[in-house]
C-alpha cells in the first residue's frame, strides 16, 4: 500500500549503483542458495515445485529495488502541496463518472460491508489512479530482493511467503503477479499479507483478483475497512476552525471529545458554522502549509481505520476529501 506515498515524492535521496550492492545482512550467503532455503521453507508450507519452478527460477536481486528501500525520501510536501497533488480536479471528476458507471457493483457492496462506496473510491483513485497505476515489478522477485537485502528481510520474507501461497492457490499466475517495488499489489495494493486478510472473490469465480475484477476490487476495499473498524454511520472527519487561544496542548495529546464537547471549547466549522450536534468523538489533528500556517481537522473513528490502510497522516485526509468531493454536487 505504497503507491499513495510514491505520489508525494520528490527527491530520491542516496544512490545504489548498479553491481555494487551488498545484502545489508552479516550473513553473505550467495543468493542461489539462500533462495534455496526459501524453496524448502515454501514446500513446509504446502507450496508446489511447479509454482517455485515457475516463479523463482532464474530470478536475480534487483539493485534498483534496493535504491528505493534504502532512500525513501523525507516528506517534503506540506499539506496543501500533497493535496493539490492528489485530490485533483481530474481525479474527482473521473471518479464521479467511474463512481456512477459501477454503481451497480459498488450499491451492493457498500450494503453487504457497511462501507460508503465514495470511500471504496477514493482509496481506488488514491492507491492506482483507478486502476491505472499498479507497478511494474514482478512481485516475487521484488520481495525476494529485499528479504535477502537483511534490512528487513523478516517482515519481507514472511510477505514472500504469502505471495507464494497465493501463487499456490491460483488467484493469479506468476508471470502476471505485478505490483510495487515493495511488493504491493493490484488495483487496490495490497501486501500479499493483506491479501491473505482481507481480499475477496466477490464475482465468485474461484479467485480472489485485484488485479483485474472491479468486484473483487472494491469488494477488497471495503473487507480491509469493514475488519479494520468502519462505521458506515459517521463520516471522516472535516476541516474546523479554532479560536484564538486555544490550548494546542489537546492536539499534541491527540485528546478525544465529542462533538459538543469541542463546540463548547469554541472549535467550528471552516467558515463560523456550529459543529453536528451529535455526540460523536473526535480528535483534532494540525497540518502545517507551504507558507507556514496551520490547517486543523476533525478525526472522527474513521479516519483512524485510514491510518490503519496507511499511516500517513495526509494520506487520510486525502482519501477524505477525495470522498467527500465524490459525493458533492
Amino acid at each position: 500500500m505504497l503507491a499513495a506515498l510514491v505520489l508525494a515524492v520528490l527527491v530520491l535521496g542516496g544512490s545504489v549503483v548498479a553491481g555494487s550492492w551488498s545484502p545489508a545482512s552479516a550473513n553473505q550467503q550467495p543468493f542461489d542458495a539462500w533462495l534455496d532455503g526459501v524453496r524448502q521453507e515454501a514446500r513446509d508450507r504446502g507450496v508446489s515445485d511447479r509454482i517455485l519452478d515457475a516463479s523463482l527460477t532464474g530470478i536475480k536481486p534487483i539493485p534498483r529495488i534496493i535504491e528505493f528501500d534504502r532512500s525513501q525520501p523525507e516528506f517534503k510536501l506540506k499539506a496543501d502541496e500533497y493535496l493539490a497533488r492528489v485530490v485533483t480536479q481530474g481525479r474527482i471528476e473521473y471518479g464521479r463518472r467511474l463512481m456512477e458507471r459501477h454503481a451497480d457493483l459498488l450499491d451492493p457492496i457498500s450494503r453487504q460491508y457497511g462501507v460508503q462506496k465514495r470511500f471504496i473510491v477514493a482509496l481506488w483513485g488514491i492507491e492506482t489512479d483507478f486502476g491505472r497505476i499498479t507497478g511494474g515489478f514482478d512481485v516475487v522477485t521484488a520481495l525476494a530482493t529485499l528479504a535477502y537485502d537483511g534490512r528487513r528481510s523478516e517482515f519481507f520474507r514472511k510477505e514472500l511467503m504469502f505471495a507464494l501461497e497465493i501463487l499456490e492457490q491460483g488467484h493469479i499466475a506468476p508471470k502476471d503477479m505485478q505490483g510495487s517495488w515493495a511488493g504491493a499489489m493490484g488495483q487496490s495494493q495490497f501486501m500479499p499479507s493483506s491479501f491473505h486478510n482481507f481480499a475477496v472473490d466477490q464475482d465468485k469465480d474461484g479467485d480472489k483478483d485485484i488485479w483485474g475484477s472491479l468486484p473483487d476490487v472494491f469488494g477488497s476495499i471495503a473487507t480491509y475497512l469493514s475488519k479494520s473498524g468502519w462505521r458506515d454511520d459517521i463520516t471522516w472527519g472535516r476541516e474546523v476552525s479554532i479560536p484564538a487561544g486555544f490550548d494546542k496542548s489537546v492536539i499534541e495529546k491527540e485528546t478525544r471529545k465529542t462533538l459538543p464537547e469541542w463546540e463548547a471549547l469554541g472549535v467550528r466549522k471552516v467558515g463560523g458554522g456550529a459543529l453536528p450536534g451529535r455526540a460523536v468523538e473526535g480528535r483534532i489533528v494540525e497540518v502545517t502549509q507551504r507558507n507556514g500556517s496551520s490547517r486543523y481537522f476533525m478525526a472522527y473513528e474513521n479516519f483512524e481505520t485510514i491510518l490503519k490502510w496507511n499511516r500517513s497522516t495526509y494520506f487520510a485526509i486525502a482519501v477524505g476529501t477525495l470522498a467527500d468531493a465524490l459525493a458533492a454536487r
